[in-house]
């Protein structure tokens, strides 16, 4: 496992537990909105963390952390990512994976062996502008299509969830977004926000007002949709 990120505590990354949150290296996207631009850019250049680090932290906070999240990055893109989660289940702890869906076969393949508690995919736009917001020109919608299927269906708790970005969002895709993934499912629209690790610096957030507006639009097709992280 390529390991660039530890957060021992965390209330915000899995949903009602507190967890501990680690970030692996890579990320097949581009997204330029992206906050964590030297795992996706520079991983090599970020010094690599003992995993066998995290686990003496893991195993010594049993009972006051009760899950951990898996983040990056992009992990499904770690071939020994399967390893890694077996060993945090073995200690007791729930796993949740923060996953772009951009590798079905892994995803569906962890929750075959039960390694995953709860899902979190990225929508990064209407499958219209998909490629733009993921900054990926040849992406394919294929694989991304076969996770959303695939997550209304295998029985865990999942989530969906949009960074929403002045300059690459707009009230058409939401519209276009909620025809795709009506449901009753939580769906979170996040605001995008500056940072000095920002791949492309060069966008703004909406206000909370337009981000409203945004989620009035999705309501009639997504009931559960709301925002996250917004003041």
């Amino acid at each position: 496992m390529q390991i660039c990120g530890f957060n021992k505590t965390t209330l915000l990354d899995y949903p009602g537990h507190v967890a501990a949150t680690v970030f692996t290296g890579c990320c097949n996207f581009r997204c330029p909105f992206c906050q964590n631009g030297d795992l996706v850019l520079h991983p090599g250049q970020l010094p690599a963390l003992d995993e066998e680090e995290i686990f003496r932290v893991l195993k010594k906070r049993r009972g006051v952390l009760t899950g951990v999240c898996v983040t990056g990055g992009e992990p499904t893109l770690q071939p020994d990512l399967a390893v890694f989660l077996k060993k945090i289940k073995d200690l007791g702890y729930l796993v949740k994976l923060d996953t772009n869906g951009y590798l079905p076969d892994v995803v569906e393949g962890l929750v075959r062996e039960g390694l995953l508690d709860y899902i979190a995919m990225d929508i990064k736009s209407s499958p219209e502008h998909y490629a733009d917001a993921a900054g990926f020109p040849g992406l394919r919608m294929e694989p991304v299509f076969r996770s959303v299927s695939f997550l209304r269906g295998c029985g865990l708790p999942f989530e969906f969830r949009t960074t929403v970005v002045k300059g690459l969002h707009d009230a058409e895709d939401f519209r276009s977004i909620g025809r795709w993934l009506a449901g009753p499912q939580p769906y979170f629209l996040q605001s995008y926000q500056e940072s000095a690790g920002v791949i492309s610096p060069v966008f703004e957030a909406f206000s909370k007002e337009e981000l409203e507006g945004f989620r009035s639009l999705l309501l009639p097709f997504l009931p559960n949709a709301s925002l996250r992280g917004v003041d």
